[in-house]
């Protein structure tokens, strides 16, 4: 049996072994909310043909922890081509009614197999690929505190992914993890894989809702681990644990939307840097009008996030061969800004950085949208990140459509200066295009500080 975890050996068979930027330590209560959120999706689906169900294949640790789920994988195996759980066997483990569904198997965990120390869900399907993968810290790493008494306090490395390649790299690991307690069942699990991985034709599933829903789940799971701990600790130790839990989910669900909008990024060929070029010159405009650090921070963070409505946009909408965000086209971004706006809406911590870009796309005339404000009454950072997310596009070929220079771009935005844009702003902006084009500065391609989701790519 190989001691290397499944997560180990997926970082070991990737690429310079970078795992995606969702790697990191998560807390229990976390990956029961993600898992949750993965599980829900699929239970949502409704194939009708058994070649398009997905497979399934999950581990977890204890036969205790999977009894406490048993009845929901009852319905997920309803909704699956085959379900395949393997966990240590204790308290009944083998005898639910779930384990006597013909497309579910049950492998028994040797407590000597590292498997043991994993908590592993990969559900692949025709349209969709996702994923959590994790691993429990050991007895050495829990020191100088030691194991929580608190089982959901207890500590995983882990990540969690929808990138079709790691998810599929990850399921042919974990099967081969299976071999030693069933072989031909390996083999059954490794012909589906293969079957699903072959069909062709199905469009892929738009997997925003998934994103919702896990950041409205770690939103939840936080609440309810709060309340656990209210009921078991004295109200100072509560306080000092809660601190530090509330800042690890509200980590995983900023990571969770950053990581929508890196997706939109990549998905972008024309223009793959956009979020983090209008992030850096958005910051940079902030700082010519001396806004204060906080300001500058969320300004930063809207510029990061301003389009993960995109994230579920057909393909063809980043081909458009005429796109340069005038009015015949602005239905579609405008919808799209409001989309983000929504989805944004999810963590509330992040109120005012969705304020931000709900409203970028107001107009200095009033003609914008979604609320028709104008002038002072649009929020600053709004009218900084449309001006900046404007002239950023300009700067990009896209299709037939070469890019503008610099002093083009500028131009087209001096054009709508006191009609769409605040004139000021766009002499703020004119400022910085000529000190560029002097070589006196250089335009800034990334923010003063990159979330981790970025730096892999850095």
């Amino acid at each position: 049996m190989n001691p290397e975890s499944t997560l180990n050996q997926l970082k070991a068979a990737c690429p310079q072994g970078q795992l995606p930027s969702s790697y990191g330590v998560y807390f229990k209560n976390t990956l029961v909310a993600l898992c949750h959120a993965l599980e829900d999706h699929l239970l949502e689906s409704s194939p009708t043909d058994s070649d398009q169900k997905p497979l399934v294949l999950v581990t977890f640790q204890q036969g205790k922890w999977y009894l406490q789920e048993a009845e929901r994988y009852w319905d997920l195996a309803q909704h699956s081509g085959h379900v395949a759980i393997a966990a240590r066997c204790d308290s009944g483990f083998s005898t639910h009614r779930t384990n006597q569904l013909e497309n579910v198997s049950l492998l028994e965990l040797d407590s000597e197999d590292s498997l043991v120390n994993e908590w592993n869900l990969i559900i692949i399907a025709p349209t969709y690929r996702a994923m959590l993968l994790c691993h429990e810290l050991s007895e050495e790493e829990y020191l100088p505190s030691g194991q929580p008494s608190v089982d959901m306090e207890r500590k995983f490395y882990g990540m969690w992914t929808f990138e079709q390649e790691l998810v599929a790299k990850s399921a042919e690991i974990l099967i081969e993890r299976f071999r030693p307690y069933n072989s031909p069942l390996c083999d059954r699990l490794r012909q589906q894989l293969q079957d699903i991985l072959n069909t062709e034709g199905l469009p892929l599933a738009d997997m925003t809702g998934v994103v919702t829903r896990i950041v409205t789940y770690l939103q939840t799971s936080q609440q309810q681990l709060v309340t656990l701990n209210r009921q078991t600790r004295e109200l100072w130790e509560l306080e000092g644990r809660a601190l530090k839990i509330s800042r690890n989910l509200n980590a995983n669900k900023l990571q969770a939307f950053l990581r929508m909008a890196q997706r939109v990024d990549e998905r972008d060929q024309a223009n793959p840097c956009a979020c983090l070029q209008v992030a850096a010159l958005s910051e940079t405009v902030g700082q010519l009008l001396d806004l204060p650090t906080l300001q500058l921070r969320r300004l930063r963070l809207a510029g990061l996030l301003f389009r993960t409505g995109l994230v579920s946009a057909p393909r063809e909408i980043f081909a458009e061969t005429s796109r340069e965000l005038d009015e015949v086209s602005l239905t579609f971004w405008r919808d799209r800004a409001i989309l983000s706006a929504q989805l944004l809406s999810a963590m509330p911590e992040l109120a005012p950085v969705t304020h931000i870009v709900k409203h970028h796309l107001e107009y200095w005339d009033g003609s914008g949208k979604p609320d028709g404000l104008r002038r002072q009454d649009i929020p600053l950072e709004s009218q900084i990140l449309g001006l900046v997310s404007y002239f950023q596009e300009l700067t990009q070929s896209r299709g037939s459509r070469s890019a503008r220079s610099l002093s083009d771009a500028l131009e087209k935005c001096q054009a709508r200066s006191n009609t769409r844009f605040d004139p000021q702003l766009v002499d703020t902006l004119s400022h910085i295009v000529r000190l560029t084009e002097m070589g006196l500065m250089q335009l800034p391609d990334r923010p003063s500080q990159l979330p981790n989701v970025w730096l892999e790519e850095a």
